[in-house]
């Protein structure tokens, strides 16, 4: 049995639910390794480790079309409960900017939003985010029909460049880490736009 037969195999037998509380788990130990170590800043540490875990969730769930394809992995079951987690993860990042680090002082933030391009970036993909999760479920499907689903759905490929985009210009210097998961986002865009186009 090849590798790709067997990971199917044992992809039919595992449900998707599980992956809730587990893709959970590396936020609730962030937290928790703030509370125990806070360091010299623990909300931007807070702050960016969930968006780090957001924007690799973001890329994760773009990478199952590509598994399916190239490798023969069908891991499309988990998609939904990738994607939703990923939008969990963007939520507490964008809650924790404004209720730790702003504590919702609004002129503080709209002075954030002129001097932070970056703020901006963020904040256009967690909107472009906002639909894609609220019909994440059978019942939008039905309603809107696969192909205006879909559609909304390809959303996903310019939130993940705008997220990877607000973390290189989140780091203000040319880091490695940021521009591998801006790289990342651009080759899945690219992979999918020939069959976006057709």
């Amino acid at each position: 049995m090849s590798f790709s037969q067997t990971a199917n195999s044992a992809a039919r037998k595992v449900p998707a639910w599980p992956l809730y509380p587990i893709l959970l788990l590396p936020g609730l130990w962030l937290f928790w390794s703030v509370l125990q170590s806070p360091g010299p800043n623990p909300v931007e540490t807070l702050e960016h480790g969930l968006g780090e875990y957001a924007l690799k969730l973001l890329v994760l769930g773009l990478l199952v079309t590509p598994l399916r394809d190239l490798v023969g992995v069908n891991l499309i079951k988990y998609r939904r409960a990738i994607g939703l987690m990923a939008f969990f993860y963007v939520c507490a990042h964008l809650l924790v900017y404004l209720v730790l680090d702003n504590q919702f002082w609004w002129d503080a933030l709209v002075k954030d939003i002129t001097k932070r391009p970056y703020i901006i970036v963020g904040v256009l993909a967690f909107v472009i985010l906002i639909p894609l999760a609220i019909t994440s479920n059978n019942r939008a499907i039905r309603k809107l029909g696969p192909k205006r689903w879909r559609l909304i759905h390809y959303g996903a490929y310019l939130a993940v460049i705008l997220g990877a985009a607000h973390f290189v210009m989140l780091k203000r210097t040319w880091q490695t880490e940021p521009l591998v998961y801006l790289a990342i986002a651009l080759v899945l865009v690219a992979y999918r736009v020939p069959k976006l186009i057709r």
